[in-house]
């Protein structure tokens, strides 16, 4: 099966000066379509940075990525966000909510990016508040609502595209356990339907959800480990 994600050799560095800083080394990593893929790693090993890169979100860096056979390292910056928009949805750990629309106008932006139809788009932001249980805060505007609740409309708009990728970078990190609990189990229901899943986290909870762990240091990526679900699924399988 050929990869879903394709990177080589990627790189990611800052001018400070006459200094030049390193975000990122030499990153080789592949992604099969429909992994949970955790990155982990201390503060300022480059985690974000690489999500926002394979997210199409960030185009100064070298090397060479593919995304479903496309190279995304030759691609104009049109080109790259039409890319970006038809298949993936960014969680943020900041929720990058559009202050000046309410919850339900939020959740609609994605979908009319895909010149989705008035009357589908209704249909489909309704089911969204509904399995979010947030039906009762579709006409507040982001201020009005607590971090918990932003961040959960910020996973709704996320996962409204049916995309063939999620990014989440900290995705609980503003909840209350049961509700990162709630958003965690919804992620692993979208993977088990074939929604590829990248995450940054520093939680070990929420690494267990996933397949495997790809640990960065300092930009390098330092190691690679399978979650306890993923040694369980291949010793059964094998």
């Amino acid at each position: 099966m050929e990869p879903l994600i394709q990177l080589r050799n990627l790189e990611k560095s800052v001018e400070a000066g006459p200094n030049k800083f390193f975000l990122l080394r030499r990153v080789n990593l592949d992604i099969r379509p429909g992994e949970f893929v955790t990155i982990m790693g201390p503060s300022g090993a480059g985690k974000s940075t690489l999500l926002s890169i394979i997210g199409m979100l960030d185009g100064a860096w070298t090397g060479e990525y593919h995304f479903m056979g496309e190279p995304v390292h030759r691609l104009n910056v049109k080109k790259r966000n039409e890319l970006h928009k038809a298949n993936t949805g960014f969680v943020f750990q900041s929720y990058h909510l559009i202050d000046n629309l309410t919850v339900f106008e939020n959740l609609e932006v994605p979908l009319s990016y895909k010149n989705v139809p008035h009357k589908e788009r209704v249909s489909r932001v309704c089911d969204a508040l509904d399995r979010f249980n947030i039906v009762g805060k579709k006409d507040l505007f982001p201020n009005q609502l607590s971090g918990g609740q932003q961040q959960l409309v910020g996973v709704a708009r996320a996962v409204i595209m049916n995309p063939k990728l999620i990014l989440a970078d900290e995705p609980t990190g503003n909840l209350h356990s049961a509700q990162g609990d709630e958003i965690m189990q919804l992620f692993k229901r979208l993977n088990d339907a074939g929604t590829t899943i990248i995450q940054v986290t520093h939680s070990e909870r929420n690494a267990s959800y996933g397949h495997r762990i790809i640990q960065l240091k300092d930009g390098w990526v330092v190691g690679e480990t399978a979650t306890a679900d993923a040694s369980a699924s291949a010793a059964q399988s094998g």
